[in-house]
């Protein structure tokens, strides 16, 4: 009879190798094994499939009470396990010939990647299942690990592989500023370098263990003997270099890295304001989508030269407070009908109301109006001219003569001395711009009585009803502020394309804002950046996650849910929410 903890190893190995399998079928092995970590050594493919039956051996002796020559056999059983689909599945391609007629992925490419690329695919797949195993005892060893070395070590790998996935990206940004030799030395043409690579490790992971060891302390002894005086100084340093930082941000990124912040910009502006809703409030707000195209509408109408567009364009500046109004109203109106709709009720009917926008936006109804399939084009850049822009010129330009030196920059004028948010690096600035307004506001609706009531019917609306808070006013205000932003993003996103579709305004983008709310943390505002970037940026700058971006999302919401559903940066309440950390009652006693 198999006991308990055998039984708990092979179903980790068998679960370790479902997943090794459904990543090979898939096409993410093939894909992922483009992009080397390091040079000549290791890919991105060949981490996840090694990781696997890392972690399958790790968690298999997690929590194991039995000797180490007990636990090293638990691991290798997991690894070898976790190697079994895929060994049947190189087994199943010397036999089934036309395999790729049902599934196109399992590719020669792929057998060559699971085989080592051995003469014998069964030899390769022995020697795959091997190394799994011995993977699997590594696992057990790192598990064997005490705490205090075990966490420094997987942060100094983290930033390590992180560093080399970015190799690319970073040898773009580098390349103006480093010699030719130098940045040989660090990278590789596809990849970063193995002796680079291991500095990172070992450097993260001893100042990670120094950290934890000691100098976490250190650093709140020093910081709590301050005095105001200089706590209140060293907090305004941190801020103006942080503000120095963003300021020069676009000129180390350049133009492919600045637009993918400005996409990132514009979700996390969508991301504050339905994190008003959802976040706050508890609203499941699938149709956000709607407010993001009525600002892109409005603009598109207020500003453009088309035949759609007024007689005499509005400039961006005078548009802008217009498609946020307009954006509220819209979010008033479609608040009135579902106000008494709770859970997946509200969320099936404001995904009701998103895709109406959509489809009227398209039809030959409102043709006439907003140009139908074919859209409005002849939208303006935002700009700023006249004696604004020549006054923020007297005090740029000097600054961008100073900053040439170092081959640096910030906003600047053109030729004629206006401010043109064209290119990505000048719309950086008004991404910026607003998206700090946001975080200002939504700071604000946080601490305010107003957010206190959202909390309260977010936790239960009955009794925030029963407790005087009148439910109806709240609902409706948080429909109508959180409509603003995303008012906002669209007005800026009109701005920035020049042109507008109602393709542009799929259903998609609410369940992207939804997404990174739910990854980042529910009524968390760190956490809206933090998911922004983790769900919008990381995949538009990796190449090879464009064809599994749906399927990443629903597997980052799967692993959020069950292993940190708090968020990655959870707000204070809800940390408190999911943990049960509510602090206990102590009884009063009374001396007879």
């Amino acid at each position: 009879m198999i006991n308990q903890e055998l039984r708990k190893t092979i179903n980790i190995g068998l679960i370790a190798g479902g997943i090794t399998l459904s990543l090979s079928m898939i096409g993410i092995i093939d894909a992922f094994n483009q992009r080397f970590i390091v040079t000549d050594y290791l890919t991105l493919a060949q981490l996840l499939l090694f990781g696997c039956a890392f972690i399958a051996g790790y968690l298999a002796v997690a929590q194991q009470k039995s000797g180490l020559p007990t636990k090293l056999l638990h691991g290798a059983l997991a690894g070898i396990l976790s190697g079994v689909p895929t060994f049947l599945l190189i087994l199943l391609t010397l036999v089934w010939e036309s395999i790729r007629n049902s599934f196109i992925n399992v590719k020669p490419d792929l057998i060559e990647i699971l085989t080592f690329s051995n003469e014998s695919a069964v030899v390769g797949g022995l020697l795959l299942m091997f190394w799994f195993g011995v993977l699997g005892i590594v696992g057990v060893g790192f598990a064997q690990l005490p705490s205090r070395f075990r966490s420094p070590f997987t942060r100094g790998l983290s930033w390590a592989v992180g560093i080399g996935i970015m190799s690319e990206i970073l040898v773009g940004i580098l390349r103006p500023r480093l010699s030719s030799d130098a940045i040989r030395n660090l990278f590789g043409s596809t990849g970063m370098n193995l002796v680079p690579f291991l500095v990172v490790l070992v450097l993260v992971t001893a100042v990670s263990f120094w950290w934890h060891q000691g100098g976490q302390t250190q650093y709140h002894s020093v910081r709590d003997n301050l005095t105001p005086t200089q706590q209140k100084y060293s907090r305004r340093i941190v801020i103006s270099l942080l503000v120095i930082f963003l300021l020069i941000l676009p000129s180390l990124l350049g133009v492919y890295l600045s637009e993918i912040f400005n996409s990132v910009g514009l979700y996390i502006l969508m991301g504050l304001g339905l994190n008003i809703a959802i976040g706050l409030a508890g609203l499941l707000d699938l149709g956000y989508v709607t407010n993001f195209a009525v600002g892109a509408y409005i603009m598109a109408l207020l500003t453009s030269s088309s035949e759609f567009g007024l007689s005499e364009p509005t400039s961006f500046w005078i548009a802008v407070p217009i498609c946020v109004v307009a954006a509220m109203a819209t979010g008033f109106i479609l608040a009135l009908p579902v106000l008494k709709m709770r859970g997946d009720y509200l969320a099936i009917a404001t995904l009701g109301f998103g895709e109406i926008i959509r489809v009227l936006a398209r039809s030959d109804a409102l043709k006439e109006f907003i140009g139908g399939a074919q859209g409005i084009l002849q939208i303006p850049q935002a700009q700023i001219s006249g004696f604004v822009a020549q006054a923020l010129g007297f005090v740029l330009d000097p600054i961008n003569n100073f900053l040439q030196r170092f081959e640096l920059g910030i906003l600047a004028t053109n030729s004629n001395g206006d401010i043109v948010f064209g290119n990505p690096p000048q719309l950086y600035y008004l991404l910026i711009l607003a998206s700090l307004l946001m975080l200002f506001i939504s700071r604000r609706l946080n601490n305010s009585r107003t957010g206190r009531r959202w909390m309260a019917i977010r936790e239960d609306e009955d009794v925030a009803a029963a407790m005087g808070i009148n439910t109806i006013n709240a609902k409706v205000v948080a429909f109508t502020l959180s409509a603003a932003s995303g008012g906002l993003a669209g007005a800026i996103f009109a701005a920035k394309l020049g042109s507008i579709f109602p393709h542009s305004f799929q259903l998609l983008i609410s369940v992207n804002v939804l997404s990174l709310i739910i990854v980042g943390g529910l009524g968390s505002i760190p956490g809206v950046i933090v998911g922004a970037f983790a769900l919008v940026g990381i995949p538009e700058l990796l190449r090879e996650f464009a064809e599994f971006r749906l399927l990443l999302y629903g597997i980052a919401l799967i692993l959020m849910m069950l292993v940190r559903p708090e968020g990655l940066w959870p707000s204070e309440v809800r940390r408190r929410e999911i943990q049960g950390d509510e602090e206990t009652a102590v009884p009063i006693t009374t001396k007879s």
